[in-house]
C-alpha cells in the first residue's frame, strides 16, 4: 500500500475492504473485530492514524507508532483475543506522510482452514463478517458452515444416529445399482448384497475409534426418503425451474421441488433434471435403450459437469437451497457454501477440494463428474467452442453461496450489440475493446465486479478498474459499493442479478415486481432512466408526497444530521424503501447514506430491515420499527 492509494482511499472513504482508526490513545479495541471480519471475508485493510471529520477523512498520524504495533502483535498472537493468527510482520508496514506516521495493516483473507477467524475464545459470538455497513457479528448458522468446512474430514462420511438402511428407497438405490451394472458388468461390487455394496460406496461406515456405525450423511443423500432427509437435514431443498416464457407473468414454464410427489435424493434429482436441461439444446445428442449417452456434445458433457459439480460441493446441512435454472439464454446452478479453492486456481484447473467425496464416488462409479480437477475445463472447453460467454463462477460471502452461470449466447449478438448502442449512443464507436467487454458482461450477467471480468482479458485488474470508473462516470454502467466490494450492473431492466432470480419471493407484496411502491425492482422511483416518479403516467400524488418529504434535505448540500434522520424516519413511515431509492430521494451517495444513518438507526432500533442480518440482500428495504 504506497501512500499515493492511501492518499486516493482517502478521498473515497471506507468502504468494503478499508477501515480508518485515529488509534491516537492506542490501539482499539474494535480493530479485532475488523480483523475478524477481513480474515472471514476478502480480507482488507486498517489504517491506522486516520481520523474522520465531518464526512472527510485525513491523516493525523501517530506519534509513536510502535506502541500501536507492539499491542496489534500482543493480541494478533493471543488465542484469548484473535483465533486464529492471519497475519504475517510483512502485512504492517508504516509510511509517512507530512511528517506524520500511518501505519497499514493488511488482513489476508483466512484460508478455509483457518476459518472461522473470530475473537475472545469464543467462535459462536466472536466471529463477524464484512459488509457495507462495516462489520457484524455471524449468525450461529453461519459460524458452524465455516467450522464445517475448516474440517478435513468430509462432511458426507458423518454417521447419523438413529438412521439405518431402512431409511433409504430400496427403488433409487436398485435404479444405482442397474445403472451401474450396465456401464461395468463386471465389477465386483455387483456381486454383494445391498448392505455390502452401500459400505464400498461410503455409504455405510464403521468408526474405527468410536466403534460407531451407521447410516452415513453421503447415503442419506444419495439414496434417501423425502422424511428421512427432512428428519436429519430440516432445511434440505432442491429446486429445478424453467423459464422459458416470454411472458413476463408466466414465473416459470416448468419446476420439480420438494413435494412430496417423488423420492427427493441427489440420485433421482440429478436423473430428473439432466434430461430436461438437454432436451432443447440446439446441438445433436442421442440414448440408446439404456439412456446412456451417445455421441454426446461437449455442451452436454459440460452441463453434466456443472450439474454433478452443485451437488457434490454444497453444503447439504446448510440452511440455503440448491437451485438449477434453465432459461433460453443461461443455465444457473446455485449451491450452498463458498468455493474451498481460489476462484483463479478453479479456471486454471488440476486441484479438486470436494465436500462431500463419497457422494463425487457415487457418481463417478455411474461415469458421472471429474475427480482430477478438470471438470470446470471441460465446461470451458465446451462454452469456447461455440463462442459463447465464458462461464461465469460468483461467490456470495454474506450468503455463503456460490452461483455457476452459463450463458447460451455469443459474446456480442447482434441484439444485444444494438442494445449497447442505444445506451452508449454515438460514443459507441470510440469504445476500446475492453469497454465493450465489460458493458456484454454486465448485460448478459445482470451484476459484476473487476475479479468475473478478469478471466476474459488479460488486462491488470488496475486497467480494468479504470475502465470501470470510466463506464460509470459515462452513466453506461451503475455502481453499488466500494472498493473491491464494488459491483456494476448494466441500466437496464433486461439485466438481473442471477442471485437475486433464483432466491425465493418474499411473502409480502412491497417490493416484488408487481408491487406499485418504491423498491428498486418496482419500476417507479430506483430506476435507471434519471426520471423521477412526477414523470411517471401513475403514482403522481404518492410520488409528490416523497419527494415533498424529501424536499428539506435534497435541497441542501449539507443538511444536520437530525434533519436527515427525522426525514429518513418520516419516509420510513410511509413504506418500505431501499437505501436505492432514498438516496435518490435525498439526493445523497448511498454508500454514505448506508454508513453514517440507515446502519445506525437500524442498531438503534428507530428502523427495522426487511431481512435482518442480510444488509446486502438484494432486496433489502427499510420502515420505521413504529409502523412495520
Amino acid at each position: 500500500m504506497t501512500l499515493e492509494k492511501i492518499l486516493e482511499q482517502l478521498k473515497i472513504g471506507e468502504d468494503q475492504d478499508v477501515e480508518f482508526k485515529s488509534a491516537e490513545g492506542g490501539l482499539p479495541a474494535s480493530i479485532w473485530e475488523t480483523i475478524s471480519s477481513f480474515g472471514n471475508t476478502e480480507g482488507g485493510y486498517i489504517f491506522l492514524g486516520v481520523s474522520q471529520k465531518g464526512d472527510q477523512f485525513e491523516i493525523t498520524g501517530l506519534r509513536k507508532p510502535e506502541f500501536q504495533i507492539k499491542a496489534f502483535w500482543d493480541g494478533h498472537n493471543n488465542p484469548k483475543k484473535l483465533s486464529p493468527p492471519i497475519c504475517s510482520h510483512s502485512d504492517i508496514t508504516t509510511i509517512s506522510h507530512d511528517n506524520r506516521k500511518v501505519v497499514v495493516i493488511r488482513v489476508p483473507r483466512a484460508s478455509r482452514q483457518q476459518r472461522p477467524v473470530f475473537i475472545n475464545s469464543n467462535p459462536l459470538t466472536g466471529t463477524f463478517k464484512r459488509n457495507f455497513e462495516g462489520d457484524y457479528r455471524c449468525t450461529e448458522a453461519e459460524v458452524r458452515q465455516m467450522l464445517r468446512d475448516a474440517s478435513d474430514t468430509p462432511q458426507d462420511t458423518t454417521i447419523l444416529a438413529g438412521f439405518d438402511i431402512t431409511d433409504l428407497d430400496a427403488e433409487s438405490l436398485s435404479a444405482f445399482r442397474n445403472r451401474f451394472a450396465s456401464r461395468d458388468p463386471g465389477h465386483p461390487f455387483l456381486a454383494l448384497n445391498d448392505f455390502d455394496f452401500l459400505e464400498r460406496l461410503g455409504g455405510l461406515r464403521k468408526d474405527r475409534n468410536t466403534g460407531e456405525e451407521g447410516l452415513t450423511l453421503a447415503g442419506l443423500l444419495m439414496f434417501g426418503r423425502e422424511q428421512s432427509l427432512l428428519d436429519a437435514l430440516p432445511h434440505f431443498h432442491l429446486d429445478y425451474q424453467e423459464q422459458l416464457s416470454d411472458d413476463p407473468e408466466v414465473r416459470w414454464t416448468h419446476r420439480f421441488t420438494i413435494d412430496g410427489k417423488w423420492e427427493p435424493n441427489l440420485f433421482n434429482f440429478y436423473h430428473r433434471t439432466y434430461p430436461r436441461l438437454v432436451a432443447d439444446l440446439d446441438v445433436p445428442f442421442k440414448l440408446d435403450k439404456e439412456s446412456v449417452r451417445l455421441g454426446e456434445t461437449h455442451v452436454h458433457e459440460a452441463l453434466r459437469e456443472a450439474l454433478i459439480n452443485c451437488l457434490i460441493h454444497a453444503d447439504h446441512q446448510s440452511t440455503r437451497p440448491i437451485i438449477v435454472l434453465k432459461r433460453r439464454d443461461v443455465f444457473a446452478f446455485q449451491n450452498p457454501g463458498r468455493l474451498r479453492i481460489p476462484k483463479d486456481m478453479l479456471y486454471e484447473g488440476g486441484i479438486s477440494d470436494p465436500r462431500n467425496p463419497n457422494i463425487q464416488k457415487m457418481f463417478q462409479m455411474l461415469g458421472l463428474g471429474e475427480k482430477a480437477g478438470s471438470g470446470f475445463q471441460k465446461i470451458l472447453r465446451a462454452w469456447r467452442e461455440q463462442h459463447w460467454l465464458i462461464p461465469l463462477v460468483s461467490e456470495k460471502p454474506d450468503l455463503e453461496m456460490t452461483l455457476v452461470t452459463l450463458p447460451l449466447v455469443s459474446l456480442i449478438p447482434d441484439a444485444v450489440e444494438h442494445e449497447l448502442k442505444e445506451v452508449v449512443g454515438e460514443s459507441y464507436a470510440s469504445l476500446t475493446e475492453l469497454d465493450r467487454i465489460i458493458l456484454i458482461l454486465a448485460h448478459r450477467f445482470g451484476v459484476v465486479c473487476n475479479s468475473d471480468i478478469q478471466p476474459y482479458r488479460r488486462e491488470h485488474p488496475r486497467e480494468i478498474g479504470e475502465r470501470l470508473k470510466y463506464l460509470v462516470d459515462h452513466q453506461w454502467l451503475q455502481q453499488a459499493g466500494k472498493g473491491r466490494g464494488t459491483r456494476y450492473n448494466f441500466p437496464s431492466a433486461a439485466s438481473a442479478d442471477l442471485f437475486v432470480d433464483l432466491q425465493e419471493p418474499p411473502s409480502s407484496g412491497h417490493y416484488v415486481d408487481s408491487s406499485g411502491h418504491y423498491a428498486d425492482s418496482s419500476g417507479h422511483y430506483a430506476d435507471s432512466s434519471g426520471h423521477s416518479l412526477k414523470d411517471r403516467d401513475h403514482k403522481d400524488e404518492e410520488a409528490d408526497r416523497f419527494e415533498i418529504i424529501a424536499a428539506p434535505v435534497r435541497e441542501k448540500k449539507r443538511a444536520p444530521k437530525e434533519l436527515v434522520e427525522q426525514t429518513i424516519e418520516a419516509l420510513c413511515s410511509e413504506d418500505w424503501l431501499s437505501l436505492r431509492t432514498l438516496a435518490k430521494l435525498l439526493n445523497r451517495d448511498s454508500e454514505a447514506l448506508r454508513k453514517h444513518y440507515i446502519g445506525r438507526m437500524v442498531r438503534g432500533g428507530i428502523l427495522v430491515a426487511r431481512f435482518p442480518g442480510f444488509p446486502n440482500h438484494p432486496e433489502q428495504t427499510y420502515k420505521t420499527k413504529k409502523s412495520a
